[in-house]
């Protein structure tokens, strides 16, 4: 079975710690929401059997994890404006930012590279040289906006192209803080965001609705712009207002809506079909993402309920806590791990596929992300910019050192053709 076209779930990038009481109050920083990681699993499940072939619904684990990313992001700098009388610390942020996500994804480029240069076809080989730039500035989906690669029907060609919802997410991290800086100081400070996350999040959707094209629709699948609504109803679910409003409920009803939102959204991912669901375009997506972030927030006040407790699980939990990892490799193996290579199809080959995935996920982990994120001294401060600037360089020589494939190699000589009886 071939597989579906890269969607990608881009695991979301934040993977917080915090402790999760019953009923917090309202606007309360949190330390560990335990459900949330069995979130993050379940989306990444999703991804990983939709780019499989088994699942057309999957690719909505993308939305989820924006949501994700929005929610918790939001909070942190909440709690730091609210810690900082409205200040907010940029490059402190930022700089955690480049800790958690670029080691991992540092490596994946230029491993996948070396893999794609020593066993793939010269085509996967030619686009991962053109992509890859970009994939590292965290560029690539305004880059395959800009080259018309269809998401829904190119993907097997581009080893990178599932790094779309990473650059996205990356994008919003540079963004959204600025914005916060402005809004998020003096009285009514979490009402402004609220306000300004609700504004941001129906002009995205304005966006898409404007700018969807039925033939295609990657321009708005894959824009920031048109995206943006997703991360920032997270973001919404995050602040005073919205943790007051669900408070409100108390953990009985909370319990009984999340399973409620829980099914409704397990019901639209069985149904979903990405470009032959153009409901979707139309606000769809919207109404996804916004059944999401209410479930986060009903989640995150009252993490005990049922559906909280089903979801902290730990075969979930543990999924999530390296889902960002497994976004990144899980495309490149299922590429280079094609039916030929491996000689299985359908459910053994999946088996394969995820067990490598999660396998190189896991060694990612605990050999690149938590190393460099909670003990290397030398990540933090000028000698972390150092090395961050000696690591683009790196990828820079790499991919300045592989050699373009030969042009024509492995596909049909055109000069050599004749026409019948010639």
């Amino acid at each position: 079975m071939p597989l579906r076209p890269h969607l990608s779930a881009a695991p979301s990038p934040v993977h917080h710690r915090t402790r999760a009481a019953p009923s917090p109050a309202p606007g309360t920083p949190r330390r560990h929401i335990a459900p949330l990681d069995g979130l993050r699993g379940l989306a990444v499940l999703g991804v990983l059997f939709f780019h499989a072939g088994h699942f057309d619904g999957g690719f909505l684990g993308v939305d989820l994890f924006f949501v994700l990313s929005g929610f918790l992001i939001t909070g942190l700098l909440l709690t730091e404006a609210r810690a900082r009388d409205g200040r907010i610390d940029l490059l402190a942020f930022w700089g955690r930012r480049a800790r958690r996500l670029l080691p991992a994804l540092a490596v994946v480029l230029a491993g996948t590279l070396l893999l794609v240069w020593a066993l793939g076809p010269p085509n996967l080989l030619r686009f991962a040289l053109d992509d890859g730039p970009w994939a590292t500035a965290n560029l690539a989906n305004w880059h395959f906006v800009a080259d018309r690669v269809g998401y829904w029907d190119s993907a097997d060609t581009r080893v990178f192209s599932h790094l779309w919802s990473i650059a996205v997410e990356e994008q919003f991290y540079v963004v959204w803080p600025l914005v916060l800086c402005l809004v998020a100081r003096g009285r009514g400070a979490g009402q402004r965001v609220a306000v300004v996350a609700v504004a941001g999040a129906v002009a995205s959707l304005v966006l898409m609705v404007v700018l969807t094209a039925p033939a295609d629709t990657t321009r708005v699948y894959e824009g920031t712009d048109t995206r943006a609504f997703s991360l920032l109803l997270g973001a919404l679910a995050a602040t005073p207002p919205a943790a007051r409003l669900v408070s409100r409920a108390g953990e009985d009803a909370a319990g009984r809506w999340s399973v409620l939102l829980g099914a409704g959204i397990g019901a639209y991912w069985a149904g979903a079909d990405g470009q032959n669901s153009p409901s979707l375009f139309q606000g769809g997506l919207f109404l996804h993402a916004l059944a999401a972030a209410l479930l986060v927030a009903l989640l995150a006040q009252a993490p005990r309920t049922p559906a909280g407790r089903f979801l902290a699980a730990a075969p979930l939990r543990r999924l999530g806590l390296i889902s960002y990892s497994l976004y990144l490799w899980h495309w490149p193996v299922y590429l280079v791990l094609s039916e030929e290579r491996l000689g299985l199809a359908g459910a053994p080959r999946t088996a394969v596929l995820l067990a490598v995935s999660v396998a190189l996920a896991w060694l990612s982990k605990v050999l690149v992300e938590d190393p460099v994120r909670f003990r290397a001294r030398w990540a933090k401060g000028r000698t972390g910019a150092v090395a961050l600037v000696a690591t683009f360089a790196a990828l820079a020589a790499l991919w300045t050192a592989v050699p373009q494939p030969r042009t024509g190699e492995g596909s049909v000589d055109v000069t050599r053709l004749v026409p019948v009886g010639g």
